[in-house]
């Protein structure tokens, strides 16, 4: 049994003991933090901090069993010793009443609306409601802009000059939050489970596309075909470009640019051992510091990267530099793109093209394209379940300045993606070096439901 699971007016309490014991390790903390920056000392290791927290919360345990006998009352009693244990190390370490959730494998997604009851959407399909995670809005503004403050790479704000925060989290899973903005601070978690889906092959047993679509993504990434993952949101852009990306050879050097870190390449360093991952950053409190998607294309392109991965184009400035590097020796680079359709891919592109300073035409922004993007996957809900509804070719220009393409494979009756239009030879030939068997173009069966 943990907190979340007793009764509501048992919680005060519990939150008044969660409280003092926090407060006491916390200042102990600090001090030995304190002591060491006096002495010389570098900080302690997160697993040596984490020890010697253990340590003092037994500590604290210990006085408060001390306290309770010389008092006459009952001391707690070693489940809720335990349950105390958790909340404190939670706090310190995790995301206080939030960690129970964050640490169940069934959990896929956590929505929290201040101090509300929980929504938590499972990985079997199902939405369950459980207790609020904090007392009040406030407490929750408090810990996520804590989080914010010690977590990830480099410090982020989350209050009223910023009401937005992205934030991924040690275990990978992401943290988005909005205050100020909306009615009560609205915190939404999505979590990776990095171990479930991270090659193509397990794309296809969970019914994503067909076991023809999975070979010719494997080729394609192969033959260093530069490409684009796009669909709406949470149709599995990130899991299906991380899966993209796990199919590329180990030798080969790798840069990805995110907004927050996704694609977890560090939860595979035994599939690309030489790889650098880019994360852009706001500006500070006096506007400086600021490092876009842009930025992080341009400085990764100087890293000498056999392939260059964008985790979302969102904007111009990000895309111009994306198709440049696609275009400029980079072959086989990938991205993801929010788009309704397949073949909303390329207005999408066009009108960030035009946002730009540069204000690129539409024809200049295609040719632009067409030299740079060779595939065109699309990702939406079929039934309620993601599938791969479209893939599209690239060819070239039309003689109306619009990017030509061959849409594949299209979506079919049921909304799956089907053989559609035959491939171009030039690029079925290069797939077919990369050991794509091209029967399969026109396998209608196959599929792993």
């Amino acid at each position: 049994m943990t907190l979340l699971d007793r009764p509501r007016d048992a919680m005060p309490l519990e939150r008044a003991l969660v409280d003092r014991v926090h407060a006491a390790v916390g200042e102990a903390l600090a001090g030995r933090h304190g002591a060491d920056e006096a002495a010389g000392r570098a900080r302690l290791e997160r697993d040596d901090e984490e020890a010697l927290a253990e340590a003092l919360v037994a500590d604290e345990l210990r006085r408060l069993r001390a306290e309770a006998l010389g008092a006459g009352r009952v001391p707690l009693e070693p489940p809720a010793e335990a349950a105390l244990r958790s909340a404190v190390m939670d706090r310190l370490f995790g995301l206080a009443g939030i960690q129970p959730h964050l640490d169940d494998p069934e959990v896929r997604d956590i929505h929290i609306s201040g101090a509300r009851p929980v929504w938590l959407a499972r990985r079997d399909g199902t939405k369950v409601q459980a207790l609020p995670v904090v007392a009040s809005d406030g407490e929750l503004v408090e810990l996520v802009a804590t989080a914010a403050r010690r977590m990830g790479r480099s410090e982020r704000r989350w209050d009223h000059a910023h009401p937005e925060l992205n934030l991924r989290l040690p275990n990978g899973d992401r943290l988005h939050a909005l205050m100020a903005v909306t009615g009560r601070p609205v915190v939404t978690i999505r979590r990776h489970d990095f171990s479930a889906l991270s090659r193509v092959a397990q794309l296809v047993d969970a019914g994503l596309f067909s076991i023809a679509i999975g070979a010719f993504l494997v080729a394609v990434v192969r033959a260093r075909l530069s490409l684009i993952v796009a669909g709406g949101t949470g149709t599995g852009k990130t899991t299906s470009l991380r899966c993209l990306i796990n199919e590329i050879p180990p030798d080969e050097r790798l840069l990805t640019v995110e907004d927050s870190l996704e694609l977890g390449l560090e939860h595979f360093e035994d599939l690309h051992p030489d790889y650098e991952a880019i994360e852009a950053r706001e500006a500070n409190t006096e506007g400086q510091g600021a490092f876009t998607l842009a930025d992080g294309v341009r400085a990764g392109l100087r890293m000498n990267p056999d392939r260059v991965i964008v985790g979302e184009i969102r904007g111009g400035a990000e895309l111009l530099s994306m198709l440049l590097a696609m275009s400029q020796g980079n072959d086989g680079s990938m991205c993801s793109l929010h788009a309704d359709s397949s073949a909303g891919v390329f207005s999408r592109l066009a009108m960030y093209a035009a946002m730009t300073p540069e204000r690129l035409a539409p024809d200049v922004t295609a040719r632009l394209v067409a030299e740079a993007v060779q595939v065109v996957v699309h990702l939406g809900w079929v039934d309620g379940v993601r599938r791969v509804t479209s893939i599209r070719e690239v060819t070239g220009v039309s003689d109306a300045g619009q990017v030509a393409s061959n849409e594949v494979w299209r979506p079919g009756s049921d909304g799956r993606a089907v053989p559609h239009m035959p491939l171009s030879q030039p690029t079925l030939a290069r797939l077919v070096e990369a050991g794509f068997d091209a029967r399969l173009l026109r396998a209608e069966g196959g599929w792993r439901r």
